[in-house]
């Protein structure tokens, strides 16, 4: 007999970026009660890891959980970039229903509309929370047309469409029914979850079966499995067996070791737990995510989507430049192979393969933003590596023709911007689809383009709109190659032998274009230190020193002056990279270099090219 369990909810919030999710989580936790009241709390609790913290974005998704009144509500805060949609699309399949949050001034914006999708395939209830509704210039009433004009689209149904909306400032931590009344804390989000999200169900007389959504992983621990008890209880020593839907051959004996609940932000140890609950278990080392536990006299998979495939790869290889070794802790291929590895612990929508080369690793991933996380987070580990560029992964269709991911980008730039960026997006072999008017002045221009195209474009396209545009992106499908892509029209500046970078090499060569280096760093044949205002690379020497004579002039020694060198953050080095150049990565610096560092060698790879 199905039954449903009244004291619990299980609820996930989902969002475009920055419209404000970890925030709310923030306030719901404090307002439960979660933290003492002279606690010192650090804002965005919820973003654990620095990069998260460093960038203000989350990046995996965090399980959490707070009482109200006699109801514990589980919360499952989700990231919001598209390169991470993996996440989102998974932990779905724990909870009864979401809580969209939407900007109330920049409304529905494409990942809203991605992870609202997903939400209403899986008929699940939606609550909508209007979010900085303190904002001076925050338009709550049209963005809420805005929502149920995105429902329509997206084929809800009546029961879907009739969705509560509750409006919320998450900074000030208060929430109201009403747009207009400005509430006094969360109380009327929270009398929403429990009363509109409907509790867990499931028979707690049957059999045991628990699918895992998400993977944990502790050094001391191993690997920790995250999921929702569907049907019957789980206890600790009891013997289970994991089971895949999409693997049916896959069935294997294990005990459960430990068990754990979430309560605030801590994991508790608990004995067993019921239906409905959302559970970690550790103890079981080659858990996977999609897998069932079932109890052994009852084994039945429960149905999990496939996780989306990767769109881009790049080469991960071993340090061979003059100065490797010299800053990295973990420089040899074994090293590098092993961290690689390991983040498959974590990550589902990376793959990991062997090349080859022994030094050489291939890294296939969602986005660009997705694997520059991952070299970030390496980076401060203490790997050395070096990276080439990011390309994109084809496919072929049944009659042999290629394939490539298509991606649809939706651009907000103030109207005297927009020429431009049609005109470059055009050269890009992206296609204009609509284009309309967004508020406060800007025009929205929606553009279908291959994911190569949009490789190292967000460093120009912040140049051309003066930092005033939004560049936002979601994977489509695959569709027919589009033709061949020039990415970089400016060359290199190459140093032209190794030693230490000198005032007056410098002064000589920053005429030829801008420089990314200044006096007094390392630099060795075949290594780029600047960029060409023309067309081809050129090879100069910046570690020349000046000749001294016997004669001298009261002019001839006047200081000279150095332009600043422009200094490149790991994505606009990854963006400037072209296919014939490799990033070099090290715990205290990047240096960009030529694959082939012999200049008579590379002469010859062009040549025959």
């Amino acid at each position: 007999m199905k039954q449903k369990r009244e004291d619990v909810r299980n609820v996930a919030i989902i969002a475009h970026v920055d419209h404000g999710k970890t925030t709310l989580v923030d306030e719901l936790l404090k307002q439960s009660g979660v933290f003492r009241e002279n606690q010192e709390v650090a804002e965005r609790v919820m973003d654990s890891n620095d990069l998260e913290r460093e960038r203000g974005i989350t990046i995996l998704s965090k399980n959490t959980a707070v009482m109200y009144k006699n109801t514990k509500i589980n919360i499952i805060d989700t990231p919001g970039h598209a390169d991470f949609g993996g996440e989102v699309e998974r932990v779905l399949k724990m909870v009864n229903g979401v809580i969209l949050v939407v900007d109330a001034f920049e409304g529905a914006m494409p990942q809203t509309k991605f992870v609202l999708r997903k939400a209403l395939e899986l008929k699940l209830p939606v609550i909508v929370c209007i979010n900085k509704i303190d904002r001076p210039e925050a338009r709550a009433a049209e963005v809420v047309d805005e929502v149920l004009e995105l429902f329509l689209e997206l084929d809800a149904e009546d029961a879907q469409l009739d969705c509560p909306f509750v409006y919320a400032s998450a900074k000030a931590g208060t929430a109201s029914l009403d747009p207009d009344t400005e509430g006094s804390d969360m109380t009327p989000l929270f009398e929403t979850i429990c009363s509109y999200i409907p509790a867990p169900e499931g028979d707690p007389e049957a059999g045991t079966q628990v699918l895992i959504s998400t993977i944990d992983y502790n050094e001391y621990i191993g690997r920790i499995g995250v999921g929702k008890v569907d049907n019957g209880t789980i206890q600790t020593n009891q013997e289970v067996i994991i089971c895949n839907h999409h693997e049916p051959d896959k069935q294997k004996k294990v005990k459960i070791s430990k068990l754990y609940e979430f309560d605030g932000l801590n994991k508790v140890e608990v004995k067993e737990a019921g239906i409905g609950s959302i559970v970690a278990i550790s103890g079981i080392a080659d858990i996977r995510i999609g897998d069932t536990l079932c109890s052994c006299d009852n084994v039945c998979p429960i149905p999990f989507q496939k996780i989306s495939e990767p769109t881009i790869a790049m080469q991960f290889m071993v340090n061979d430049s003059p100065l490797a070794g010299q800053e990295g802790k973990y420089v040899t291929s074994r090293h590098i192979r092993d961290r690689l590895y390991r983040e498959l612990n974590t990550d589902v929508s990376l793959r990991v393969e062997d090349t080859e080369s022994p030094d050489c690793i291939k890294v296939s991933g969602r986005g660009e933003l997705h694997l520059s996380v991952l070299i970030e987070t390496m980076r401060r580990e203490g790997y050395e590596f070096a990276v080439s560029k990011a390309e994109v992964l084809y496919k072929e269709d049944e009659n042999g023709k290629k394939l490539e991911p298509m991606e649809i980008a939706y651009v907000d730039v103030p109207e005297e911007y927009s020429g431009t960026v049609i005109e470059k997006l055009s050269q890009r072999k992206g296609e204009l689809q609509n284009m309309g008017k967004a508020s406060g002045g800007y025009a929205r221009l929606e553009f279908s383009i291959p994911s190569r195209g949009l490789i190292g474009y967000r460093g120009e396209f912040l140049t051309d709109t003066k930092g005033n545009g939004i560049l936002n992106t979601i994977f489509d499908c695959y569709g027919p190659y589009k033709g061949d892509i020039q990415y970089r029209k400016q060359g290199s500046l190459i140093a032209f032998e190794a030693g230490e970078a000198i005032t007056y090499g410098l002064y000589n060569a920053q005429e030829r274009g801008t420089l990314f280096i200044g006096p007094g760093e390392k630099v060795y044949a075949g290594m780029v230190v600047g960029q060409n205002g023309k067309g081809e690379d050129i090879e100069l020497n910046v570690c020349k020193k000046k000749q001294l004579t016997n004669t001298r002039s009261s002019s001839a020694d006047e200081a000279l002056r150095l332009t600043p060198p422009r200094v490149l953050s790991l994505e606009q080095a990854l963006d400037f990279i072209d296919t014939d150049e490799l990033l070099e990565v090290t715990p205290e610096n990047l240096r960009i270099r030529k694959k082939i560092l012999d200049p008579t060698l590379r002469k010859r790879a062009g040549i025959k090219k």
